[in-house]
């Protein structure tokens, strides 16, 4: 039975219910003393300009920033996302003031004259004190980059399994976590052969998981990088946002954004990783160096999409262009097979 238009609920309406809702609700919250709270994440940034990412909250007001960082999984999620907050960064010598947008989300490129490297930015709103992250600027002489995978590529998460992604979403600390075995150690070997290689990490996870996962990698050795995280909930078209077409879209940006950059492309064959490389080798021909795919257990994969069959095997592109795609169960096995094809690692 087809259901009339004037009855469809449609993404759109809901978003906008959504943000009355918390228009009302944030009124309220800041009548009882919860007052906006910025939380900085990790960003990169280029010759003459940095992308700083961050996020504005209300939140009760005993809660400081650095408190996200330590607290259980669901308690993170108890914060409430203000839009239309005055956002002061300081880049090195310059102060930028910025709005937060929708959700609360600060994800904007500013000028900077920052060299090469690590460097401090602060953001303050409001009277609060100023909340520090950090940019990795990338110069004009680095010539590596790597993008990963961070779910079931460095961390096993078998996301799309619904009660095992709420607890590794809700209940779980980073130490309750495993890693994929020699993940760590294949980066380390990469940023030993190249010191000044770009690393960055690319989930479909929401921001809201963002500190554990940053912990998450510190403790277990992986090199220091930016995340690229995404949003939950409806947009004006889509009950849930892509995460493929999110992982697209940054790809694209860094490559557009460091020409000067080419990229190995790490991922794992549970879902779409496969796919989405191949198009960004075709889509950035001469800039993809390799494409390393850690191969599920026959257990993850049903865990993962429901068949023992490997989800790249329904749809399996080529890379095209003389681009190897290197395949292994884990970190030690890809990093032998970019020894024998002699890239980066010797």
């Amino acid at each position: 039975m087809r259901i009339p238009d004037r009855l469809r609920v449609r993404p759109r309406d809901v978003r906008a219910v959504d943000e009355a809702v918390k228009s009302v609700v944030g009124g309220r919250l800041s009548r009882h003393g919860w007052v906006p709270r910025v939380l900085a994440y990790p960003g990169y940034g280029g010759d003459g300009w940095v992308r700083v990412l961050a996020r504005v909250l209300l939140a009760p007001e005993g809660m400081t920033s650095s408190d996200e960082q330590i607290v259980r999984g669901f308690t993170r999620f108890v914060v409430l996302p203000t839009e239309g907050v005055e956002v002061r960064i300081r880049v090195g010598d310059r102060v930028h003031v910025v709005l937060s947008s929708t959700q609360g989300y600060v994800d904007v490129r500013l000028d900077s004259d920052l060299p090469p490297g690590w460097h401090d930015v602060e953001l303050v709103v409001a009277d609060n004190p100023p909340v520090v992250t950090q940019v990795r600027v990338v110069g004009p002489e680095t010539t590596l980059g790597l993008v990963s995978d961070i779910d079931d590529t460095v961390i096993v998460t078998m996301l799309p399994r619904p009660l095992l992604a709420f607890r590794n979403t809700f209940l779980l600390r980073e130490t309750d976590r495993d890693a994929v075995p020699g993940m760590a150690a294949l980066y380390r070997d990469v940023v030993a052969a190249e010191p000044d290689v770009f690393v960055v990490y690319v989930s479909t996870g929401a921001w809201n998981v963002a500190g554990v996962l940053r912990r998450f990698l510190q403790r277990n050795g992986y090199p220091a990088g930016p995340l690229l995280m995404t949003d939950w909930g409806p947009s004006d078209e889509q009950w849930f946002r892509s995460g493929q077409e999110h992982k697209r879209t940054q790809l694209d940006r860094l490559f557009a954004e460091l020409p000067q950059l080419s990229w190995l492309l790490v991922g794992d064959d549970g879902q779409h990783d496969v796919t989405l490389y191949a198009e960004a080798v075709e889509r950035h021909p001469g800039r993809v160096l390799a494409v390393l795919i850690r191969e599920l257990s026959a257990t993850e994969q049903v865990a993962t999409h429901g068949s023992p069959v490997r989800f790249s095997q329904r749809v399996r592109p080529d890379t095209g262009g003389g681009v190897p795609e290197l395949r292994a169960p884990d970190g030690t096995g890809l990093g032998l097979a970019l020894r024998a094809q002699r890239i980066v690692l010797r």
